[in-house]
């Protein structure tokens, strides 16, 4: 689908004699697709440094590999997150000054779109790393969903600077220095009312808030086809109401937005759903070809060049208390 649509040459990796039936299958006719072999399987269940030292001819391995090589521009996968994200840092590398690549992705909100990093990377984080994070939310705003100087806060339990704990009193310490529009404290409610362009947290609050999203926009859908099944004026209203609800359920539907960029990485990697649909897949392949195109790493470059080391963990002092919070002038107290 998206190589027909855009014209973008796909290279698929990974074991040729399951693949060629699967694709003889379709009418390739105007389309750039090939196979590249790669003869190991990474599971969902195994890890990440197993995917990346063991299983040396896995096809998330071999897939970086070709982007290392020049063979190939943008990876993208539906499998094993942990060793999409650990072989993309193995083989491409970190980008210079960023200490924790950070998987993104992107949610609806009442007047656009609003991008959540990190979403399940990394569990455990310092100041600098989530400091680093809101440097590259704020490029994959500005470069891919067009914002102008996006808004960026730090996700909480509230919006005073008394809130939080001492990640977050860190972490806002150390962003008031960054040299972009960064907003502070927000809570959960922005993340959806528009408000807010980019937020950042950890990857473990970040795949909570991921997974409960995903989790209340299926039950609003499946609660909203029960009501309206339920009485007869109600199929009438339905019947109204079809291309609004039809519109609502494009808007919150994960495929609409393909995948999750990894950022920070020398290269350009998307995570996309284990149950992705086709048309999940198609808007990942397009988001990876657009991220090429729109040379977003080079953004991030340039962008890191200009901190002069404002986000680096030397610029805060910790902050053991609510009084330290408060004399924090600028990151520095």
């Amino acid at each position: 689908m998206a190589a027909r649509r855009w014209q973008i040459p796909i290279v698929l990796v990974g074991q040729t004699e399951r693949i060629e039936p699967e694709l003889n299958k379709h009418d390739l006719t105007g389309t750039e697709i090939t196979i590249h072999q790669a003869s190991e399987v990474v599971g969902m269940h195994d890890s990440a440094s197993d995917a990346v030292r063991k299983k040396r001819d896995s096809s998330v391995r071999i897939a970086f590999e070709l982007v290392k090589s020049g063979a190939a521009d943008a990876v993208v996968s539906a499998g094993n997150s942990g060793a999409t994200m650990a072989a993309g840092m193995f083989v491409l590398k970190r980008i210079k000054g960023i200490d924790r690549p950070a998987i993104a992705t992107v949610v609806p909100n009442l007047s656009d779109q609003t991008v959540i990093l990190d979403v399940g990377g990394n569990v455990d984080c310092k100041p600098q790393h989530l400091a680093q994070f809101a440097l590259m939310g704020q490029v994959y705003a500005s470069q891919m969903l067009g914002k102008q100087k996006p808004r960026v806060g730090l996700l909480s339990n509230g919006e005073e600077e008394s809130k939080g704990n001492e990640l977050t009193r860190e972490t806002h310490c150390l962003l008031k220095n960054a040299p972009f529009n960064y907003l502070g404290y927000i809570e959960g409610r922005d993340i959806y009312n528009g408000n807010i362009d980019v937020v950042v947290c950890d990857g473990f609050v970040g795949n909570v808030v991921l997974k409960v999203s995903e989790g209340l926009a299926e039950a609003m859908s499946r609660m909203l086809r029960s009501e309206f099944k339920s009485r007869f004026l109600s199929k009438v209203g339905y019947l109204l109401a079809k291309p609004a609800l039809s519109a609502f359920r494009r808007k919150i539907d994960y495929a609409e937005y393909g995948g999750a960029p990894l950022l920070g990485i020398e290269g350009t990697g998307v995570i996309c759903h284990g149950s992705s649909s086709p048309r999940a897949i198609m808007n990942a392949v397009h988001m990876s070809f657009e991220y090429e195109r729109r040379e977003v790493n080079r953004q991030l470059v340039n962008s890191l060049s200009t901190l002069s080391g404002c986000l680096q963990p030397e610029a805060v002092l910790p902050v053991s208390s609510q009084s330290d919070l408060l004399s924090c002038k600028g990151g520095q107290n």
